[in-house]
């Protein structure tokens, strides 16, 4: 996206109009000067702050033609009192676009282990990933990743992005994962045994997740500690008490994030 800045708009024998547009929470514009695209939050002293998807608060003067809206200069003023509230987010933490039309579902996917990790990425991200036409899809384990690597087929406008469990120096995953050259494929992880782990203890109730003995199946091992009856019950548990990334643990939320903006970077269709 080319930026314009205030000099370049009104340079010439003509004055180019450079429309006013009021600062409503959550219309996203982008800082004509740097390039800092974010939704306002607020505005404060003659300034708008901005909060960008990865929730960065940025401060810029409201000046003329400072802004580009939809690729065209802009100068933001201050909204009708009425319409000042605060924006309403999404379970990611982001600018929930209100009156939301999923996108065209871009060739890039985003793969993961299996059926639960696609189900907790959808509760916390399910917005976004509408937003940028993003779809996910379940490897059902990684060690069919190579094969289906071939297959995609790759390239700049078709990127993979893949979420992997338990990605810690030594383990399995790790080595697949290095394994892997190609460019238009990132894989990101996070360190716990099972997506189930990457949930915060206490958003289902539970002090600290149940050591598991090895050779137990981790899923099962914590049901039968717990009494949560078979594995499809306990899924149902952890699932319900997730509403939003402040459930889920951290490692979770950057792996998540950076897969995003790797198959739909900010400015590319």
């Amino acid at each position: 996206m080319r930026s314009h800045s205030y000099d370049d708009i009104l340079s010439g024998k003509r004055k180019r109009a450079v429309p006013e547009v009021p600062a409503e929470p959550g219309l996203v514009v982008e800082d004509a000067g740097g390039g800092f695209c974010g939704a306002v939050v607020r505005l404060e002293y003659g300034n708008v702050v901005l909060e960008d998807r990865h929730g960065r608060h940025r401060v810029f003067p409201l000046a003329p033609a400072a802004f580009l809206l939809e690729g065209k200069p802009v100068t933001l003023v201050p909204a009708p009192a009425r319409q000042r509230s605060g924006p309403k987010l999404s379970a990611s933490g982001s600018v929930k676009v209100e009156g939301l039309r999923a996108r065209t579902a871009r060739d890039s996917r985003i793969w993961v282990e299996g059926k639960h990790d696609a189900e907790l990425v959808e509760r916390v991200w399910g917005h976004d990933l509408r937003v940028e036409g993003v779809v996910v899809e379940p490897l059902d384990g990684v060690d069919v990743l190579a094969d289906r690597i071939a297959e995609f087929r790759t390239g700049p406008q078709r990127r993979l992005g893949v979420l992997v469990d338990h990605l810690v120096p030594g383990s399995k995953e790790s080595r697949l994962v290095e394994s892997i050259r190609d460019p238009n494929v990132l894989v990101t992880g996070h360190p716990y045994v099972d997506v189930w782990e990457a949930v915060k203890p206490a958003a289902v109730g539970i002090a600290a997740w149940p050591p598991v003995p090895r050779g137990v199946d981790w899923k099962q091992g914590v049901c039968d500690a717990l009494g949560w009856g078979e594995t499809y019950e306990g899924w149902q548990r952890v699932l319900a008490g997730v509403s939003g990334y402040r459930d889920v643990e951290t490692p979770l939320i950057g792996a998540v994030e950076r897969l995003i903006d790797f198959v739909a970077p900010p400015g590319h269709a």
